[in-house]
């Protein structure tokens, strides 16, 4: 008897299904060899010119136990959440156990590190995970140096311990919908009422928010249009935050909408010492040094990533570094290492004597990362078609440098703000635009 076509076809599929289950498991790495993960980091050979011999004894304790914990803790795990779009709450307890959040505060219960060893702390997350390296600088460098820098004495006490344990996050709110390189032009609103403030307005790209504890937001005071800093609280009545969706790169950041309805803070949670724009900037030039170090990391990573890659691939029958190609472009990724650290430690000793300049931050910020965006892109040609995988970091590491280009200023902004300085002259609106403003 003739089976009919689709009962045939029913008996193929079962026999095909039974034969696929009966099959051992396969062992993709065995299968498929190509060299060891990222999830396996490997050892740091990126200090060519010897830096380490510039650190103190305490700033090589400090880059020592920082890269144990990524290497050990973040490393196994980092490209399921990045995957994911989620945050790794299960490596925070162990991220404050590391004494860096805080970093150049004395007191409170924060490290007093140097601003070397904060910065090189940001280099050694970075170096594994660029987004455990945000979340810590923007809890640290910028939330918590603004209560140290331009809060009450109260306030310190009160919301610094906690924070440099990490029990307590932070998050800091300034860049707003329609106003992110000109932040100072910020419509957020602050209305003097009895017993406190109202605040009115909108907050965009700022990290941590959807979970952090306190928000430290800008707003302009309706009475006198300053700008003024304020501690909220996440439970606050008319605060919502909301997760930003469908990023690219730095996936692990919880980057949030803020909008604020008629929130109120008591006047106790008022930051007293921010009574001006200008004020913000004693805390940018600290946040702008550790960012120019962010792609620092980065980069190291990537090298040490690829060095390794190129030894245990083979093709044509040789491994990678064999090929004089290769050889070339990971001696242009180690070239611009070596002069990345340079510049961003002379920053730091500037910074240290008080002799750092808001263009020499911004050009150290702006080369670093512009360096960084094309060491990265040179690991990522290096591992052919590995180099798209998140597998082997350098996908994810590519990606992961684009939102640090531009944020704490874009590359066109920083060099802009270099230029000022050099020349006496600000470019920063067009003319057309200040003779209408005139008028």
């Amino acid at each position: 008897m003739k089976v009919p076509a689709s009962r045939a076809q029913e008996d193929m599929n079962k026999e095909a299904k039974s034969t696929y289950f009966d099959l051992p498991a396969l062992d993709v790495s065995v299968a498929f060899p190509q060299a060891t993960p990222a999830s396996v980091f490997p050892p740091s050979v990126s200090d060519y010119y010897q830096f380490d011999d510039l650190l103190t004894a305490e700033e090589q304790a400090v880059r020592k136990r920082v890269r144990e914990c990524m290497e050990k803790e973040v490393a196994p795990i980092m490209t399921k959440y990045w995957e994911k779009a989620e945050f790794p709450f299960e490596v925070v307890p162990k991220l404050g156990a590391l004494r860096v959040a805080g970093g150049g505060i004395k007191g409170y219960g924060c490290p007093n590190l140097s601003i070397t060893a904060n910065a090189i702390a940001t280099a050694e997350l970075a170096r594994v995970d660029a987004s455990c390296s945000t979340f810590i600088l923007v809890h640290s460098s910028l939330a918590m140096l603004t209560i140290a820098l331009c809060g009450s004495e109260a306030q310190k006490q009160k919301y610094l311990p906690s924070l440099a344990e990490l029990k307590t996050v932070a998050c800091w709110g300034l860049t707003e919908p329609d106003y992110g390189s000109d932040a100072s032009a910020l419509r957020t609103t602050a209305r003097k009422v009895e017993g406190g403030w109202i605040l009115d307005g909108q907050k965009r790209w700022i990290g941590n928010s959807t979970f952090a504890d306190i928000l430290v937001i800008f707003a302009r005071n309706t009475s006198t249009n300053q700008i003024n800093g304020f501690i909220v609280k996440k439970d606050a009545p008319g605060l919502q935050a909301t997760k930003i969706e469908n990023k690219i790169g730095l996936r692990i950041v919880q980057n949030g909408d803020i909008l604020m309805k008629k929130v109120f803070v008591p006047d106790e949670d008022r930051l007293s010492g921010v009574n001006s724009f200008q004020d913000t900037s004693k805390v940018l030039a600290v946040s702008r040094v550790m960012v120019a170090w962010q792609p620092i990391g980065i980069s190291m990573g990537v090298y040490d990533i690829c060095h390794r890659y190129l030894k245990e691939r083979k093709q044509f029958g040789a491994p990678l570094a064999a090929f004089q190609i290769n050889q070339q472009k990971l001696v242009r990724m180690l070239g611009n290492l070596q002069a990345m650290f340079l510049i961003g430690w002379r920053l730091c000793k500037l910074y240290e004597s008080g002799k750092m300049t808001p263009g020499q931050a911004s050009m150290g910020k702006s080369w670093i990362s512009l360096k960084a965006r094309e060491t990265v892109s040179l690991g990522r040609e290096l591992l052919g078609g590995n180099g798209i995988l998140t597998d082997f970091l350098v996908a994810k590491a590519f990606c992961d440098l684009e939102p640090i280009y531009t944020y704490e200023g874009t590359y066109d902004i920083n060099t802009l703000v270099t230029g000022r300085e050099i020349t006496g002259i600000a470019s920063f609106r067009p003319a057309a635009s200040s003779n209408r403003s005139r008028l």
